[in-house]
């Protein structure tokens, strides 16, 4: 199915849907949820996707696993999407939390082929075959850390908020302490309860982050630069040692392993 609303097929009785959507750039999905779990991976693009507890950056190439009824914010970035919905009862072992992975090309082209289904597609045969082994194939991924948790507290949350919209390598533990009116001690003691990471370490994680969208229109001398850091090496040293992998794999021109061209 592609380009179709949800709510127009969720009651049909399937327990995975697939549907791909094409989205127009900066294209944003405000706050929503959906009564049976989400695999959401972009074919193209990157989407940053925000719930209460966190956000996740979604690389190419990437998917996100969002549990059922978990409220999320969805910005798009040049993405055409490849969703399953997924009734929960199907998936008892479905992250808790949203979750990124990779998406090997296995598990791409069975997405590629199962959003071309009709709704009611059989379930003997082929087609209920290649939906029965997408969850299989996704139950198989490991977590990548493309994510940043968000305070539970309101006035931690709104400074966090602020820097994944704008980071700033200038910003230190004594701005935020001040902004939230606690001395630096009990800021960073507070905040490490509520994140599981120190102030520091946090912007630095969520500034890595921000190159991941900026990586698919400049150089990686030009997003190290314009984040902060002194020197291109430096960059993709502190890039590759959180990622795993260096920013030049996120280019806009570096090729995904075992990617083909593709239509819409």
């Amino acid at each position: 199915m592609k380009n179709m609303s949800l709510d127009e097929v969720d009651q049909v009785d399937r327990a995975v849907l697939p549907i791909g959507t094409d989205y127009p750039p900066g294209h944003v999905l405000d706050w929503h949820q959906h009564r049976r779990a989400q695999f959401l991976y972009g074919a193209t693009g990157v989407m940053v996707v925000d719930t209460a507890d966190g956000s996740w950056t979604v690389p190419p190439e990437r998917a996100v696993l969002i549990p059922p009824t978990t409220r999320h914010h969805v910005r798009m970035l040049g993405v055409s999407t490849r969703s399953l919905y997924i009734e929960p009862e199907a998936v008892p072992w479905w992250p808790d939390t949203c979750t990124i992975v990779d998406v090997p090309p296995l598990l791409r082209e069975l997405l590629l082929t199962a959003v071309e289904f009709d709704a009611d597609y059989a379930l003997s045969g082929r087609e209920g075959h290649i939906t029965a082994l997408l969850l299989h194939e996704i139950a198989e991924q490991s977590p990548l850390p493309f994510h940043v948790a968000i305070p539970t507290s309101a006035d931690l949350a709104a400074v966090c908020r602020g820097y994944l919209a704008a980071p700033d390598a200038g910003v230190t533990n004594t701005h935020w302490a001040t902004r939230t009116r606690m001395s630096e001690r009990a800021f960073s003691r507070r905040f490490r309860s509520e994140t599981g990471d120190s102030p520091a370490v946090w912007r630095a994680r969520a500034r890595l982050l921000a190159a991941v969208p900026l990586l698919r229109t400049a150089s990686v001398s030009e997003v190290g630069s314009r984040l902060g850091y002194s020197s291109p090496a430096a960059f993709t040293a502190a890039f590759t040692r959180t990622f795993g992998a260096p920013p030049s794999r996120f280019a806009a021109h570096h090729p995904s392993p075992g990617s083909r061209p593709r239509t819409s």
